[in-house]
Formats: C-alpha cells, sequence, structure tokens
C-alpha cells in the first residue's frame, strides 16, 4: 500500500476510497483523544470529591459534635450528638415542656404529646408523676424549633452520688 494513496484526495475513483481510510484514521484519533479528555475530567472530579469526604470527615466533630476522633477510630467513647434524644436532668417541668440539662450542661427541651409513653423501672407513668431533678432518658424526634418532640421518656432510678455529687 502506498501512503501518497492513502493521504490523497484528488484522483479518481481509485484514490478515493483510499481517502476514507485516511479519514476514518483521522477521527479513530480524534475520539481516542476525546475519550482520553473525558477519563481525565472523571479523575479529576473522583480526586476532588475523594478530598471533600476527607476533609469533611476529619472536620465532622467540629461541624456536627460526632466522635472527636472520627467514626473509624471506635464506638466505644460515647461522643455522639443526642439529636433525637437525651439523657439527663430534669431541670423545669411547665406544662407539657420539660428542659433536660445533658451532657456538657447542654439544655434541651422536650415536647410531651398525648402519645408520648412514660415508663419508671417497673410501670408506666404520667407526666404529672416525673419531678424535678429525676434523671430521664429521652427518644423522639427534632422539629424545627430545635426542640424534641418525646416519643418515649424512661425514669432512670436514683444515680449514686460521684465525689460527693451527682452524675
Amino acid at each position: 500500500m502506498d501512503l501518497n494513496k492513502i493521504f490523497s484526495t484528488a484522483g479518481g475513483s481509485a484514490s478515493g476510497g483510499q481517502s476514507k481510510i485516511f479519514l476514518g484514521i483521522i477521527c479513530g484519533i480524534g475520539a481516542f483523544i476525546i475519550l482520553l479528555l473525558v477519563f481525565k475530567a472523571g479523575t479529576m472530579v473522583g480526586v476532588r470529591k475523594a478530598d471533600f469526604s476527607c476533609r469533611w470527615s476529619d472536620n465532622y466533630h467540629q461541624n456536627f459534635g460526632g466522635p472527636r476522633e472520627g467514626f473509624m477510630k471506635g464506638f466505644g467513647d460515647r461522643d455522639f450528638i443526642d439529636a433525637n434524644g437525651t439523657t439527663g436532668q430534669i431541670i423545669k417541668i411547665d406544662g407539657s415542656t420539660l428542659v433536660i440539662k445533658g451532657r456538657n450542661d447542654v439544655e434541651k427541651v422536650i415536647l410531651l404529646k398525648e402519645d408520648t409513653t412514660i415508663s419508671g423501672p417497673t410501670d408506666k407513668l404520667k407526666s404529672t408523676d416525673l419531678k424535678i431533678d429525676e434523671y430521664v432518658v429521652v427518644i423522639g424526634e427534632p422539629n424545627a424549633q430545635g426542640q424534641i418532640e418525646a416519643k418515649l421518656i424512661r425514669l432512670l432510678p436514683p444515680m449514686p452520688p460521684i465525689n460527693g455529687r451527682g452524675i
């Protein structure tokens, strides 16, 4: 095969088929280059996403109050946020609203609903049975105002003093 015939575009019917070969080679090389560019763009996007994910997980505790060491260090440190509940001491009762002082003295507002289940160590209780300074565990759902709408409240037995104090 003569290269001059492949690259020539002028001539009779014999050279017309060979110029189609040249055009096919050029189109193939162009498609290959486009494919490489798309692959490179995909790897760049993947690297940026991985970098963002890594930085986000490194700063999770700072942003959202999750475990200080990250999720992969272990779950035994009990350093999670309490978005859907809380544990702590009742410091205020106002009708169907409780204020609970939890970990790190963070106060959470708890809303009692008609379907809220309140239980003690052995039996079910009413909202009027709850007293200030009692310790409870609350499980519920947060509302738009940042309050917890209680589904379950469990009254804990009195805590033994630690170094002359409660929890």
